[in-house]
């Protein structure tokens, strides 16, 4: 209980550092409104072309391509800076409120005219794949939609766990996963050196039995170099401080190190590559959850923007505690990234 507590006062001092030293963004709790926390298809397409038209050039919206259903994978950019992120909602169907994050953050920094967001778009250039598994959330589930597919990642009947299939090794075109497929291709035109994948996952406790809130994790395959790793940790740091201050509390995720994983798989072609998985607490905590992975965008292209991000000791992230016990059965779409 004594080494808890002082590794809660330490990363609670962090915490304060990070504000102080302007990582956090003023406006990482917007928005205060509800927002659609499963938007449908065609509502997603009309937000952001809203997002598009309210922005007066600054959000450009693109299909990278189509799912095996036909329905559009929709890329959006925000900025013009030389120093390039990508953000990716939704690999897994059934996890969806990293969508409307993505959204939120579009509108705060796209649509906005404060100094911030003008100084913001200036510095770095945001691409969003927004709800990379369209298919997979009509259908409420996990995986992709290719029910004749035999996948060795997947399920026979449905279609395949997309983000098994981000191996650096898997030419586009070859890729079975459609939508995987689509994701490598735009990872190769906007080189980006920063990529973070939002999932969710069950409900967990930590060791104090408090509830986890969120879940984050970077590259673990024994081929990522030393310092890529590094600077995915810097990255983790950045997004925990931020998914703590708006209220969260924020644990290591126990993933695998298969290199087809994207936080794997990314890190393997040399991007600060990041896991965040957001706890699926519940109608009554979506909004907060959607607030706390909004945090964390905003966090991190801040960071990266003023240049604080490479300034954080990668070390801090090895201080995030594990993730704990579950607190009730959790379905099989929520156990791993």
């Amino acid at each position: 209980m004594k080494r808890k507590a002082r590794l809660t006062g330490i990363l609670s001092a962090f915490v304060l550092t990070t504000v102080a030293l302007g990582l956090v963004s003023p406006a990482q709790a917007a928005p205060e409104r509800a927002v659609d926390p499963r938007p449908s298809t065609a509502k997603l397409a009309r937000e952001l072309q809203k997002l598009r038209a309210r922005s007066h050039g600054e959000i450009r919206v693109a299909e990278i391509g189509r799912s095996n259903q036909g329905r559009p994978v929709w890329s959006a950019r925000v900025g013009h800076g030389t120093l390039r992120i990508l953000y990716v909602t939704q690999q897994h169907g059934d996890e969806p409120l990293g969508t409307p994050a993505a959204l939120e953050f579009l509108r705060e920094t796209g649509t906005g005219r404060s100094d911030w967001a003008r100084w913001l778009r200036s510095r770095i250039t945001v691409d969003i794949v927004v709800r990379a598994n369209p298919d997979g959330f009509e259908h409420n589930w996990r995986y992709n939609y290719a029910p004749d597919a035999d996948p060795e990642f997947g399920e026979r009947g449905k279609g395949y766990d997309i983000n098994r299939y981000h191996n650096p090794s898997l030419a586009p075109e070859d890729n079975p996963a459609t939508e995987a497929g689509l994701i490598q291709r735009h990872y190769a035109a906007v080189k980006p050196e920063i990529v973070i994948d939002y999932h969710m996952q069950g409900r967990y406790a930590d060791a104090d039995g408090k509830e986890i809130t969120g879940s984050l994790m970077w590259p673990t395959n024994a081929g990522v170099k030393p310092e890529n790793v590094a600077f995915a940790k810097q990255i983790a740091v950045v997004a925990q401080s931020s998914m703590t201050a708006s209220g969260g509390n924020i644990s290591q995720y126990p993933g695998g190190d298969y290199e087809g994983i994207a936080r794997n798989g990314y890190g393997l072609r040399g991007s600060g590559s990041v896991l965040i998985e957001l706890s699926d607490m519940g109608a009554p905590h979506e909004q907060s959850q959607i607030r706390s992975a909004l945090s964390s965008m905003l966090a991190v292209a801040r960071s990266a923007a003023d240049g604080s991000l490479r300034k954080i000791d990668p070390a801090w992230a090895d201080k995030i505690p594990p993730r704990g016990k579950p607190i009730e059965p959790v379905q099989t779409s929520a156990t791993v990234d």
